[in-house]
């Protein structure tokens, strides 16, 4: 008995001398570690690191960039369903205890007995915030006294619900997804309120193992995982029989989901993400940038419709170019039998068991679509991985008899086209030329092909294809130089290459009212002086002489340069430049941003044969819309950081200002103060040259912008030597813009600027400006009319008759037209100086 009670004692003390070791060793650790550890406090005011965000000026989302898609949400936010589901996943008591997990903690002293080191597992909730907000990932036994110590804290400073918070915002979740907001959002593209028990249970079931129990990568065991979690959650009492068995006989909806921006402007997106990375480095994509760009969330959308429309429009003209893809396999089983096996040699030389499984999960694999004979598991996969690019969705040809085709779409529908959206499908020859119209759909398509299709705005279907032109159109606010709407090309997806600030062509006749609008500045010149348009040859220093003509092969001879202008006469502006002079004309040209050294010092500079790119034709337009002030084109209005949008840096341009007085430097637009833009051409030469490009509108090349009925609308088109760029620019007093189209490969268009780029302006310009008032500006003090002879442009006297109205500067007036005299008029009347023509008639 005695034995017994000093064995007993024996073992008490034992334990106590254990437990004070014990004790003794966290006391000792906790002194060690202690003061090397961060500060806890930092958490309550942490920022999340979160992407890259560009945004329109009034706040829509066009882009993000960075590694880590976030969407941090606060507790009070969260369903409850997705608590208790990262609960029963990963910390069933988080509430009750104090940061750490007893038998958590003897699991890793055990780890740490039998391996020297602590594997993951058994943390609390607590412990993987301390981990993931302020410590490594490295597996070892300093870490986790330090994230034990850590957990202590934070149980002592922060709420459980605080806890949660950081949780939920900071774990990764495969697939760029941090937290479960933005996981929601990736994997079922809904926000996190929207989710059934089965999805919370799937998210729920990732922080373990992201891409082991990923839904997309491992479906199979993501299944696993959450029905073990939902089992769990039962268990737990959080959810009974009857939602459980609902839950875990869920299919698995998971699919991966491309963030879809508010509004689509890839192009100034990467523009605006150049600027990032450039002013702050890789630090851009991390540092909770927010970029306010000066995009206008209304005219954006219009400027990328019409661009496309217009180009689909050009390429419909010069015929079908064929099918994408040919004779593609209808079903996977099929595909694989004609899939290239070079590479596998290896995995197929192990055992003929390879290629039979690989057949078998093929085979079970089929997916039939009502309508459609077999299985078409394939050609399902193939319209999955072919992108949309702009208007024009992917379709699989299932049957092309008659006059009809039948196509199968990405979504599983089948779709019919009539003859009436399949006839224009003439074959394509070259820009100049198309083939003999197709007779049947046959001869247009088989089954098998890939097609572009095209949703018209009566709901039917038409046949179309990825145009071969590209194009770009770009709108700015005449009078701050603002981007307003930016596309640079057909899809940004199908090309990244941005014409809009990239593509330097040529400009072609969309340059001559510069050259007119430097005669003018000169008072040279007059809309009324008369230049001869006939034949010129010129000695441009090479071997051969330059013979230059209009594009339509004739000559008008002498002719008023407003005349000139409309009808954009090549010999008149070559003739005009001479006379001003291309020095002085390359001096001016500078002030409307022209960078000297890219403008020809030769008198095709007077054709549009610099090259420039459509921002620059559009900045300079902008500076012929607000009157004579050289605004620069600008898209960043503001740059902001953080969750509080603590501002970094925010635009000042220089603006115009037709009211201010000649001396002032300052205005004020909506409460902000802005410097007024430097004057570069005088008001009345301003005035004069609008008004001379109205002409090109009513009675020149530009007729078709009639259709809008504005007469606010002025502009110019242009077309480069043998059709290779098409142009149009123009505006009114709220915005300027420019269009473009050509090829890539500077190979013609084969039509003109009214033929390719008018149309697209009108399109989208006619949306723009639906609803707004007509604005004309003022006439400047010093425009006045005076009549004028139609043939030698001269000023026509009181008692002259006939003659045209013209405006002009009063300070420079042409001459007057000298009375016509007939000596035996004169003589038969019996009265001296009665006999001039216009007395009689």
């Amino acid at each position: 008995m005695k034995y017994l009670r000093t064995l007993l004692f024996s073992a008490v003390w034992l334990v106590i001398s254990l437990g004070a070791a014990v004790a003794l060793g966290v006391v000792g650790a906790a002194l060690y570690f202690t003061p090397g550890l961060p500060d806890v406090r930092q958490l309550q005011d942490f920022e999340l690191q979160t992407p890259l965000r560009i945004y329109t000026r009034d706040g829509q989302l066009i882009g993000e960039f960075g590694d880590e898609r976030r969407m941090p949400v606060k507790y009070d936010e969260i369903p409850e369903p997705m608590i208790d589901a990262l609960l029963a996943a990963e910390d069933a008591k988080f509430f009750e205890h104090n940061g750490v997990d007893p038998k958590g903690l003897l699991r890793a002293a055990a780890q740490l007995a039998s391996s020297g080191d602590i594997q993951s597992g058994g943390s609390t909730i607590t412990m993987q915030v301390a981990r993931n907000y302020l410590l490594t990932l490295d597996q070892t036994f300093t870490r986790k006294i330090r994230e034990i110590l850590l957990s202590l804290q934070m149980e002592q400073i922060l709420s459980k619900q605080e806890i949660m918070e950081l949780y939920v915002n900071k774990i990764f979740l495969g697939h760029r997804a941090y937290g479960i907001a933005a996981a929601s959002e990736i994997y079922y593209d809904k926000p996190l309120d929207e989710l059934n028990l089965a999805q919370f249970a799937m998210i729920a079931g990732l922080p373990k193992a992201p891409s082991a129990f990923n839904p997309l990568a491992n479906a199979e065991r993501a299944l696993i995982r959450r029905n073990w979690i939902l089992f769990r959650m039962r268990e737990l009492g959080y959810i009974d029989q009857a939602a459980y068995d609902e839950a875990v006989n869920q299919p698995i909806t998971a699919k991966r989901h491309v963030v879809r921006p508010d509004v689509e402007a890839d192009y100034v997106a990467e523009m605006a993400r150049q600027f990032a990375t450039q002013r702050f480095g890789d630090g851009a994509y991390t540092g909770s940038y927010r970029i306010t760009t000066t995009i206008d969330s209304k005219l954006q959308p219009m400027a990328r419709q019409a661009l496309a429309n217009g180009l689909i429009d050009y390429d419909t003209r010069h015929g079908w170019r064929g099918p994408e893809e040919t004779d593609i396999p209808q079903s996977l089983a099929e595909a694989q039998d004609k899939t290239e096996r070079s590479g596998l040699e290896e995995e197929l030389s192990e055992s003929p068991e390879v290629i039979q499984t690989a057949r078998q999960a093929a085979e079970r694999s089929q997916t039939t679509v009502e309508g459609i004979d077999g299985d078409v598991s394939n050609w399902l996969q193939v319209l999955q991985r072919t992108p949309t690019y702009g208007p024009l969705e992917p379709a699989i040809v299932v049957s092309a008899e008659g006059q009809q085709m039948r196509v199968l779409t990405r979504g599983g529908d089948i779709r019919t086209i009539d003859w009436d959206n399949l006839k224009w499908a003439a074959p394509y020859k070259s820009a100049r030329y198309r083939g003999n119209a197709p007779s049947n759909a046959s001869q247009i398509a088989s089954r098998g092909d890939l097609v572009r299709i095209l949703k018209k705005d009566d709901d039917t279907w038409r046949l179309s294809q990825q145009p071969d032109a590209e194009g770009s159109l770009v709108v700015m606010d005449p009078q701050t130089g603002a981007i307003l709407g930016l596309q640079a090309g057909f899809d940004f997806n199908a090309s990244k290459f941005n014409r809009a600030v990239q593509a330097r062509r040529q400009s072609g006749s969309i340059f001559k009212p510069f050259i007119y609008l430097a005669g003018l500045s000169s008072g040279e010149i007059t809309p009324a002086t008369v230049i001869n348009d006939a034949p010129v040859v010129i000695n441009d220093g090479s071997n051969e002489l330059w013979r230059p003509s209009n594009s339509s092969g004739d000559f008008l001879g002498p002719t008023r340069l407003r005349v000139g202008l409309a009808r954009s006469r090549n010999l008149v502006t070559i003739r005009l430049l001479q006379q001003i002079g291309l020095d002085n004309t390359i001096d001016f040209l500078v002030n409307f941003g022209f960078s000297r050294d890219r403008l020809p010092h030769g008198l095709s500079l007077a054709l549009g044969s610099a090259s420039l790119t459509p921002l620059e034709m559009t900045n300079a337009y902008a500076i012929l819309a607000n009157g004579g002030f050289r605004v620069s084109p600008w898209f960043i209005e503001k740059i902001t950081q953080g969750g509080e949008d603590t501002l970094v840096e925010e635009a000042n341009p220089r603006v115009a200002c037709r009211t201010c007085s000649p001396d002032q430097t300052t205005t004020e637009i909506d409460g902000k103060t802005y410097e007024v833009a430097p004057r570069v051409a005088d008001a009345r030469a301003m005035y004069l040259i609008r008004d001379m490009l109205r002409d090109v509108v009513e009675h020149g090349t530009a007729r078709k912008a009639l259709e809008m009925k504005r007469a606010d609308i002025v502009g110019k088109t242009g077309t480069t030597n043998d059709q290779r760029d098409a142009w149009f620019a123009g505006f009114n007093n709220q915005l300027a813009a420019t269009v473009w189209v050509g090829k890539d490969d500077n190979t013609p268009t084969a039509e003109y600027g009214a033929q390719a780029a008018l149309p697209i302006w009108v399109d989208f310009m006619s949306q723009a400006l639906d609803g707004t008032p007509e604005s004309m500006p003022e006439p400047p003090e010093g425009i006045i009319t005076r009549r004028i002879d139609a043939n030698t442009g001269r000023l026509l006297g009181k008692n002259q008759g006939g003659g045209i109205e013209e405006i002009f500067d009063e300070d420079h007036l042409p001459t007057f037209q000298p009375r016509r005299v007939e000596r035996t008029i004169e003589t038969h009347s019996g009265s001296q100086g009665t006999g001039a023509y216009e007395a009689i008639f």
